[in-house]
């Protein structure tokens, strides 16, 4: 039982930082960014090419690099190009697939058996000190919290409240001598950074990366936001951001069981848009079991 809640927590955590650029760009700036996939698999890509060539730590950052200049063109297409933000999104997805076979070599395939990783330099680490096993753990948890930490205080600084006022009302917003086309370019460039990341952490972490690595992404992201925002409901910013970690574990603790139940491979893009549906409806059908026990109670 403790592995598999040990593997459902370091894959939470890992995918959490796609539900935290979820967060911002979806919750915060109202922009339902459809790159997401492509995103993910970008940061993978990049980060598991720069790990090959002996910069493990390098990664980490030229991944976010990398998914900070794919939020800049889609927010470009967006502000500038006049395309519908969920149509930009659909053709960045479409175009990254391209660029991400580019970077792996043409191949849709990498293996990272021999590269070195952040997780195996910190293994070799924690052997020494006698605490095997808790790499993934200890660097999955340290990515979230100073993701979790800079994006609390970075909604809360003046470009910050900014994004969330282009969210709320963008005319408002237009009519405050806020620039929108500034405030949705950075939203989505921190955002799709965060989304590399997180590709880059569990491309690292399986020591391989695939070009369907980041497929329905995007989905698992939205189910744990919306999960996260039933178990923890609150106005306050800190309890809303821990809430995507938390729907992100619940996500794939859930994930994890339906594994371990040899579940067929196959299934299991229908257990996520079950979980999707479940999310979605479950306060809609909460507001309505009272008025349908009424109705039972009269017949």
């Amino acid at each position: 039982m403790i592995p598999l809640l040990q593997t459902a927590l370091e894959l939470g955590l890992i995918s959490s930082l796609t539900v935290l650029a979820l967060f911002l760009s979806y919750s915060m700036l109202n922009v339902c960014d459809l790159s997401t996939d492509g995103c993910f698999t970008l940061g993978a890509t990049v980060g598991a090419v720069t790990a090959i060539a002996g910069h493990a730590f390098l990664s980490i950052p030229a991944a976010m690099l990398a998914g900070m200049i794919s939020g800049l063109i889609t927010a470009f297409l967006q502000t500038r190009m006049g395309v519908d933000s969920l149509l930009a999104g659909i053709i960045m997805n479409t175009a990254l697939y391209s660029v991400n076979i580019g970077i792996m070599g043409g191949s849709s395939l990498l293996n990272m058996n021999k590269t070195e990783t952040v997780f195996s330099k910190l293994q070799s680490v924690l052997d020494r000190v006698g605490a095997p096993g808790l790499n993934k753990l200890l660097i999955a948890t340290t990515a979230v919290i100073a993701v979790a930490a800079f994006l609390h205080l970075f909604l809360k600084t003046r470009i910050g409240l900014a994004i969330r006022a282009t969210g709320n009302n963008p005319e408002m917003v237009r009519s405050s001598s806020i620039n929108p086309v500034m405030t949705t370019t950075v939203g989505l460039c921190v955002s799709n950074s965060f989304t590399a990341l997180s590709g880059c952490l569990l491309a690292q972490s399986q020591k391989s990366v695939n070009i369907d690595i980041g497929s329905g992404m995007v989905t698992i992201a939205l189910a744990s936001l919306l999960i996260g925002g039933t178990f923890l409901r609150s106005r306050r910013m800190s309890v809303r951001i821990a809430g995507t970690v938390v729907g992100a574990f619940v996500f794939r603790l859930v994930y994890t069981i339906a594994l371990r139940f040899n579940m067929p491979a196959y299934m299991l893009k229908l257990v996520s848009s079950v979980i999707v549906i479940l999310a979605i409806s479950g306060p809609y059908l909460k507001s309505k079991y009272p008025e349908f026990a009424r109705r039972l109670e009269k017949k």
